[in-house]
């Protein structure tokens, strides 16, 4: 590690400090009650449930450091590993300020991400809940929740927007290819999120251009880094700055909402077609929907696509220009349904990107080993007994999928990018689940499918590309150090 690592990683360090010392003057007690086992409600016979084994490490940093230095290595989750061998899949640990089960298990993972609100809560750092906002998709409980997320969801795998999201790839995606150089690199992981972040906002707001989206933008990129500051929300500080930038973007969206109620109401336009998520809960007769809450979650929707469908993207090119094989017959497969749909003189459909079926095994590999969510944090709300082990009321559970997606026990070779392992294995199982799973699995999955299709399918019909060497950063989010470059040639 060089001088410069070593002093980001001690400025990481005292960071985490600070948060941990301001949660406990701020009366944070959940870790310090919950250090008690709970014996009251548990048998401590061997043939009964048992509370898991583990250490809660030093006094109000826990093992904290230890997980965040195997978060910056080559090796995530070495932090995970040594533990499993010390006490098994599921185990105890202190971190982040927030007494902790953590689970490797595959199926104490879907049992609990599949629970309802009764058992478990969604859990987020201090930092992330004052931004989010109690009313955030990512918070909310119950019948709110199933109803937003139901509406949302429908919508974003209709036929009609998975066609919008083909025609909008296409233009963006030329509009920035025909601009590539050949004589210096393209930054893929620029491009992608610069890509994505349009055809997101096109599909929320139907914001897609002009001053308008490059504000938003702005704003967003401003919020964003708020969610890995500190928690103290003063003038001149990360968070302060962040939620500033979110009540900007939130009267945006607000004046957009008003626009549209407005022009609906004069009958400018046409009612009965959404055209975007917006519209989608609008037309919902809840009262509870308020103009603020959508407006709100809108900003709130946008962290997944952020990051999510660019780090997908990024990481499959990363895989295939690291494997010339897997590369071939992806190409093979997109050049041949280029050429069948220019003989027929046909336009390229929804379906047809994804019905590719080794573009798919592609994609689907690239999630299970690049882990664009590593993991999902919840609450647990009570005592709460799964697969023998007892996960206690008020402790924090952390379903850390990527051990599960990187484990010798579900997968050969794990490390290796190996698309062809999914010819014959079904992705249904308790061992992949790259979007989370439950009530709360991500609405926009097939949406991420499809963009990393038609961007794979642009990329490998036009160019020829050398990579250069980049390392793979995996916290506080998956991202590549030097953003990916790579080297294009015309077809």
């Amino acid at each position: 590690m060089d001088i410069s690592s070593s002093l980001l990683l001690l400025s990481f360090f005292l960071f985490v400090i600070i948060i941990f010392i301001f949660n406990k003057i701020n009366g944070l007690r959940t870790s310090s009650v919950s250090k008690k086992k709970p014996t009251e409600h548990v048998s401590t016979h061997s043939y009964g449930p048992r509370f898991p084994q583990g250490s809660l490490g030093w006094p109000i940093l826990g093992e904290t450091i230890e997980f965040v230095s195997s978060a910056y290595s080559d090796h995530p989750e070495s932090f995970m590993d040594k533990r499993r061998v010390m006490y098994g899949r599921v185990f105890k640990s202190h971190i982040f300020g927030t007494a902790t089960i953590v689970s490797t298990d595959a199926e104490v993972n879907k049992a609990v991400l599949q629970s309802d609100s009764t058992a478990f809560v969604p859990f987020y750092p201090k930092t992330v809940r004052d931004l989010m906002g109690k009313s955030s998709i990512l918070l909310i409980n119950g019948s709110l929740h199933r109803r937003f997320h139901g509406l949302v969801g429908s919508f974003l795998k209709s036929p009609p927007l998975k066609a919008q999201i083909v025609r909008d790839m296409h233009k963006f995606l030329s509009e920035s290819m025909d601009l590539w150089s050949e004589d210096q690199p393209v930054l893929l992981q620029d491009v992608s999120k610069n890509v994505a972040f349009k055809v997101l906002a096109k599909a929320l707001i139907s914001v897609e251009k002009g001053e308008e989206l490059e504000e938003l933008k702005e704003e967003f990129e401003q919020f964003i880094r708020g969610l890995m500051s500190l928690p103290i929300n003063l003038p001149g500080t990360q968070l302060h700055r962040s939620l500033q930038a979110k009540k900007k973007m939130v009267k945006q969206v607000e004046k957009i909402i008003g626009d549209k109620v407005r022009r609906e109401k004069n009958k400018e336009e046409d009612g009965a077609v959404a055209k975007d998520v917006v519209d989608v809960l609008l037309k919902d007769s809840s009262e509870n929907l308020t103009h603020n809450l959508i407006a709100n979650n809108m900003i709130d929707m946008m962290i997944p696509g952020h990051d999510s469908v660019p780090v997908l993207i990024t990481l499959a090119v990363k895989f295939l220009s690291d494997s010339p094989t897997a590369l071939h017959f992806l190409t093979e497969e997109n050049m041949e349904l280029k050429s069948l749909k220019e003989l027929t003189g046909e336009q390229l459909y929804w379906n047809d990107y994804l019905s590719l079926p080794f573009t798919q095994k592609v994609i689907t590999e690239t999630l299970r080993m690049g882990n664009v969510i590593i993991g999902v944090m919840r609450k647990a709300m009570k005592d709460v007994e799964i697969k023998g082990y007892v996960i206690p009321k008020g402790w924090c559970f952390l379903a850390y999928l990527r051990s599960v997606h990187l484990d010798k026990l579900h997968y050969d070779s794990p490390y290796k990018f190996n698309p062809w392992r999914w010819q014959e294995r079904d992705m249904n199982t308790s061992s992949f689940s790259p979007f989370g799973g439950g009530q709360r699995l991500c609405p926009g999955l097939d949406l991420a499918r499809l963009e990393a299709s038609i961007f794979l399918h642009h990329l490998v019909t036009r160019f020829r590309w050398v990579a250069e060497e980049d390392t793979i950063i995996n916290f506080p989010t998956v991202h590549m150090k030097n953003k990916l470059p790579i080297w294009i040639k015309r077809r």
